[in-house]
């Protein structure tokens, strides 16, 4: 039936070559094929897009103004498509405020918990609090003390917006004379009109007092009306002082804390209301780090220990600091990591009482005086608050770190929040569990009252729903406090995976892209079954992706390819797992026939006398382990996702080797040293982050083959008779690029009840350069029509030009044959970012004794792709350099010379090495996971001599 299927007919956004796809409706249905091949440009550019598009087109122009507006994607017509929502890897922003538990709602509920069931205890005393009745109120406000001036006012608006002209005039119908708006007092009849859009304060003044002992009973008559009128809370206001809230419902009897009230909005980090005041609901503060100010602790204190002060030379300053070694007995010529604890805090922090400093002037006269003595730290974030250098500002901020909230130490929330608890625990405390551990206190382990389960069965039934399905997504080691930026692309789409299947939504398409990236094959059925599940709701799954697992349990296959960038975009096959498997054109079909199949080294590289040793790793969950790294090998770090893998490489061993290397200052991981360091000469670290953050930086750019074409059009005869440098043929600068657009090729023109639209610029179409320049030409081609070519095309085109040719051969041989050499950074997927760093660092003339390292570098990669990387690190290993790789993919780690398998399990129960050694000797080790599955592939895979 017509309906059973969405059509695609005329697909031509990027390489796809005028396609029709038929895809079956409410099925699993993978888009598969090699990079390049068209994958995204059908899932996402293509039928995600024109969904969104329908959809917004469909809403008023007062709410499109809010929502980003998509063009037509370049097909004929699509029949049959639902509301399409994508869900791809890093597309949330980069929110410190943004934790796993409120993206999954589930901090939501917690809130709620809290607000409806928690106990309040005493922030100060730590007491149950109990209501407080109008005369406590009042014993309260008399002990101020006499001739106190106060006022009384009742909160009627708390941070709420509105022109509230009906609450004004009510309160003067009931007799009230003056209010104060957003802290300033008006007659009711004179306020004035409140801004609609601003957040407000309104309270009624109900009583002025001087505080005296015969004015016990106006004053509980006022407080009656005060509480009535502000549903259970008054405010005091003191006159130089700070104003008192009280509560008719909850305040302390010892020392009289008052609770405002105890709703959800108290226990959010993200509200004025909720969140810690000193570091407004990030939990972290950018402080002076001592680690940064102390560089070297094995100098003394006269040799520059402390960074900020250098080796004293000002007589003044030597004075006060050879007071303070006097003052408190230690020798300022002392190693600062062999003083006492007190010396160290005193020249950190200075001291609170003053000292006797003595003075010797230039003359031999001296002098004494008594004065405070500053400190380090206090001296530097006092320039940092008062100085209006911008360069000075810098200068200080070299010792600084996001270090924890000394306040809330990193709970996000005010004192009142983290005092309600439940079963003797905080929201804080719940948040910091993992989810598997959070599961399973709300199933099994909380106690509550039979009122209290009354009031919350269905909040505590959404919470477990809520953590089932983050468990069910393989999820189970994250916790709910951790910020999402801090996530990988794989753990991110999964969080908002299993929020969606949370949302219960029928009849949609989702679009999913590689959902299976940080995944560890013994999780891969969990995150299947979860897309089952969402495809059973009734929904259309579409994912594109390259794991065997995932394509072999689809409904329907697409196959694309042949080849990548303008060699593919066609349909190579479509049908079921087997359909696809028979398919003689299809190269995904001979990978999973077992046809084809990447070869196991038969001679695999063993380890020599060189290792680098991490000794007691216990960053984050790892359990002070010692790691031994063999050089001169390609070495894996495998491990169920949340082992340990990427604190051991990256917070660790990455940030050491930069510190020692390039003098970086972000601090390293917890560990006790790292020894052998001299083995290599330096690291390099081939991540995942974009190569540029504008479309100005580009892969020729970046590789630096761009300088070689805009010398070798600097030479063309035109260019020479015209006097032409290789900066004519820049489109950063002035000169050769079109000034129009200042060398962007677009401009963006502002539209304000539609999003903004980018338009090629009228001036040099689209092409960066101006007329003059383009008029230069080197075998026909211009130099937009050079940066216009795929790699492969320019490889063919520059092919007796060697500074260019090797530059692009790298390219090719990474796998990114099929992209545009001026294709914008921003638009490059983060395997192809990586692969474009790689080729660079291929480029460059090999030292040997060099660390690479990489993290899950298979990343939106096919199986042949996978082939060709594999050839590409060999090359940089026989180069005599160390490849160390996080891999979840069988087929590298099957390759590896050497595994270092961290777990057993994830968070908490993981930090271990499970296994270390060869692949076929990690592949015996039945208590690693990583071995398991490595001995059923090591059986099927042919060997190859290399």
């Amino acid at each position: 039936m017509k309906n059973d299927y969405i059509l695609v007919k005329g697909a031509r956004e990027h390489n796809l070559k005028n396609i029709d796809v038929k895809i079956p409706r409410n099925k699993l249905v993978v888009i598969t094929g090699i990079s390049g091949s068209g994958k995204s440009s059908l899932a996402f550019d293509t039928i995600y897009a024109e969904g969104q598009r329908r959809y917004i087109e469909s809403l008023s122009a007062y709410a499109r103004q809010f929502l980003g507006m998509l063009e037509k994607p370049n097909v004929d017509y699509i029949e049959g498509l639902s509301p399409a929502i994508a869900i791809e890897q890093r597309t949330s922003a980069r929110n410190p405020r943004s934790t796993v538990g409120t993206v999954t709602e589930i901090y939501d509920y917690l809130r709620l918990l809290f607000a409806r069931i928690g106990i309040p205890y005493c922030p100060n005393c730590n007491k149950k609090i109990s209501s407080q009745t109008t005369d406590q109120i009042v014993d309260s406000i008399l002990a101020l003390g006499e001739n106190n001036k106060i006022e009384i006012l009742a909160p009627l608006v708390r941070g709420r917006k509105g022109e509230y002209k009906e609450l004004l005039q009510k309160a003067k119908r009931r007799g009230f004379i003056r209010v104060r708006v957003d802290g300033k007092i008006y007659e009711v009849e004179e306020v004035p009109e409140l801004h609609k859009y601003k957040k407000h304060n309104i309270e009624i003044v109900v009583d002025r007092l001087l505080i005296k002992s015969d004015i016990r009973k106006r004053l509980a008559d006022s407080l009656e009306i005060a509480l009535k009128e502000g549903e259970g809370l008054c405010i005091v206001n003191v006159e130089g002082k700070e104003e008192k809230i009280f509560s008719s419902a909850l305040a302390c009897v010892d020392c009289g804390f008052s609770y405002e009230e105890v709703s959800p909005r108290l226990f959010s980090f993200n509200s004025p209301y909720g969140a810690c005041p000193t570091c407004h609901g990030l939990g972290t503060r950018m402080e002076i780090d001592p680690d940064r100010l102390i560089p070297n602790p094995n100098l003394s204190v006269m040799e520059g220990a402390i960074e900020s002060w250098g080796e004293p030379s000002s007589n003044w300053f030597i004075s006060q600091l050879e007071s303070v070694a006097k003052e408190y007995d230690f020798d300022l010529n002392t190693p600062f990591r062999q003083l006492p604890k007190v010396a160290k805090n005193v020249l950190l922090y200075g001291t609170e009482d003053e000292i006797k400093i003595k003075y010797t002037r230039w003359d031999g006269t001296s002098f004494e005086m008594y004065e405070k003595f500053e400190g380090a730290i206090p001296h530097l974030m006092r320039i940092y608050k008062q100085t209006d250098s911008e360069s000075r500002r810098e200068w200080v901020e070299r010792f600084m770190s996001v270090l924890p909230c000394p306040d809330c130490n990193g709970a996000r929330l005010k004192k009142e929040a983290l005092s309600v608890k439940i079963n003797d625990l905080n929201i804080n405390d719940i948040t910091k569990m993992s989810v598997k551990r959070a599961y399973q206190f709300f199933t099994s382990e909380i106690i509550l009252t039979e009122k209290e389960r009354v009031i919350s069965r269905e909040v505590i039934k959404e919470i477990q729903k809520r953590l089932g399905f983050m468990l069910s997504v393989g999820l189970d080691y994250l916790t709910l406090d951790r910020t999402t930026e801090t996530l990988g692309g794989g753990e991110e789409q999964r969080v908002r995976l299993a929020t969606q299947i949370g949302s219960g939504l029928v009849g949609v398409v989702y679009i999913l892209d590689e959902p299976s990236i940080g995944l560890h094959q013994r999780d891969n059925h969990r995150l299947l079954d979860t897309l089952k599940k969402l495809r059973d709701l009734g929904n259309t799954v579409i994912v594109v992706e390259h794991d065997k697992d995932t394509i072999l349990s689809a409904d329907y296959v697409i196959d694309l390819g042949p080849g990548a960038g303008e060699a593919g975009g066609y349909i190579v096959a479509t049908g079921t797992p087997d359909e696809i498997k028979a398919n003689k054109k299809s190269l995904t079909g001979a990978y999973l026939n077992g046809k084809k199949a990447i070869p196991i080294p038969l001679s695999p590289r063993k380890p020599g006398n060189d290792f680098i040793i991490i000794k007691g790793a216990r960053e984050n969950n790892l359990k002070n382990i010692d790691v031994k790294i063999p050089l001169g090998l390609f070495v894996c770090i495998t491990g169920v996702s949340g082992s340990g893998k990427s604190t051991l490489m990256t917070d660790i061993l990455y940030r050491a080797l930069a510190a020692h290397f390039y003098g970086s200052k972000t601090k390293p991981g917890e560990h006790d040293k790292i020894l052998n360091i001299d083995k290599i000469d330096k690291v390099i670290n081939i991540d995942q982050s974009p190569i540029g953050r504008t479309p100005r930086s580009n892969p020729a750019t970046y590789t630096n083959a761009f300088t070689p074409i805009r010398e070798l059009f600097a030479q063309t005869k035109d260019a020479r008779i015209r006097g032409y440098k290789p900066g004519r043929f820049s489109f950063n600068v002035r000169g050769g690029r079109c000034e129009a657009c200042a060398g962007d090729g677009i401009i963006k023109i502002e539209m304000h009840f539609l999003p903004d639209v980018y338009v090629p610029c009228d001036v040099c179409k689209g092409k960066r350069y101006n007329r003059e320049t383009l008029e230069i030409r080197y075998k026909g081609k211009n130099i937009y029509d050079v940066l216009n070519m795929t790699v492969t095309e320019a490889l063919e085109f520059f092919a007796n030009i060697p500074p260019i040719r090797r530059k692009l051969e790298l390219l090719n041989d990474v796998g990114l044959g099929y992209i545009k050499l001026g294709q914008p950074a921003p638009t490059l997927s983060g395997g192809e970012a990586q692969r474009v760093k790689l080729a660079k660092e291929l480029s460059k003339i090999a030292t040997g004794r060099t660390l690479y390292l990489l993290d899950e570098p298979t990343t939106g990669l096919h199986f042949e792709d996978v082939r060709l990387l594999l050839k590409v690190l060999d090359r940089l290993v026989a180069m005599n350099n160390t490849v160390l790789v996080i891999e979840h993919n069988l087929e590298v780690i099957k390759c590896a010379d050497w595994i270092i398998d961290l777990g057993p399990e994830g968070g908490d129960e993981g930090g271990y090495i499970v296994a270390e050694g060869p692949p076929q000797e990690v592949a015996k080790n039945e208590k690693s996971y990583t071995g398991k599955f490595l001995k059923k592939l090591l059986a099927q895979s042919p060997l190859v001599l290399v």
